[in-house]
């Protein structure tokens, strides 16, 4: 059987970096580059119309940021960044990114990404589904707060909670400030992976570990990361025949 080929694109802004690693990319046969753009704009349109499986990032760029780049993203592919700056945001995502590679790439080093890239779509990274298409607990999002930045896939998500007109993830440890309204995300993911708690919280139903009857017969639901959350009475009917309680 032949190897699924990795659909890749590059962003970068200096024409030079991308025919360099256009030329590296030549050298692996399972490898098919579907695009360059050289600005943020430009890359945001790319990879929503070509929706690749990888994508080489660079950082600084003239029209902004990889990371605003990412920020227009929803789902995000595999990402790599490539960056002329070694210790510019590189430990933030060392635990999230693929990889980084420092310019000039060096062509080991690109191979060790791509070889990375093939381990984790055989394991069912797969290319990211079409546009607006809901997303599900494998899909991987990008989230930025401050200075610090994360991959996550929805799966790993415990809960979403209202704070103001928008939201809060709550993953990992982690909790981080979503510019989108509960009732936004909610439109955007999959029907039963959340489950609507009570007006402020959706909670991941795979992150339930115990429910005990509650006020006003209502539920406690205790989630794996040791936190706590209402259900309503009303939403408890429903919990019910979801879990067929």
């Amino acid at each position: 059987m032949a190897s699924r080929r990795i659909r890749t694109a590059v962003v970068d802004d200096t024409r030079l970096a991308r025919r360099e690693l256009a030329t590296l990319l030549a050298d692996h046969a399972d490898v098919e580059c579907v695009g360059e753009a050289d600005d943020v704009p430009a890359g945001i349109e790319l990879l929503r119309r070509e929706q690749p499986d990888l994508l080489l990032l660079d950082i600084q760029m003239p029209s902004g940021t990889g990371f605003d780049l990412l920020d227009g993203l929803d789902p995000v592919p595999l990402v790599v960044f490539t960056t002329a700056y070694d210790q510019h945001a590189v430990r933030a995502f060392e635990a999230n990114a693929l990889d980084y590679l420092v310019k000039p790439v060096a062509p080991d080093r690109l191979a060790a990404a791509l070889d990375r890239a093939r381990e984790r779509l055989s394991r069912g990274g797969a290319t990211p589904p079409p546009p607006r298409q809901l997303l599900g607990a494998d899909d991987q999002v990008f989230l930025r707060e401050g200075e610090r930045c994360w991959f996550v896939t929805l799966g790993e998500v415990d809960r979403i909670v209202v704070e103001g007109n928008y939201a809060r993830l709550w993953f990992r440890g982690e909790k981080v400030f979503l510019q989108r309204s509960l009732s936004a995300l909610e439109q955007r993911i999959e029907p039963g992976l959340f489950f609507r708690a009570n007006r402020n919280t959706l909670v991941n139903l795979r992150a339930i570990r115990t429910i005990d009857p509650w006020l006003n017969d209502g539920y406690l639901l205790q989630l794996r990361d040791g936190s706590e959350v209402e259900v309503s009475r009303r939403q408890g009917r429903e919990l019910r025949d979801r879990l067929s309680l």
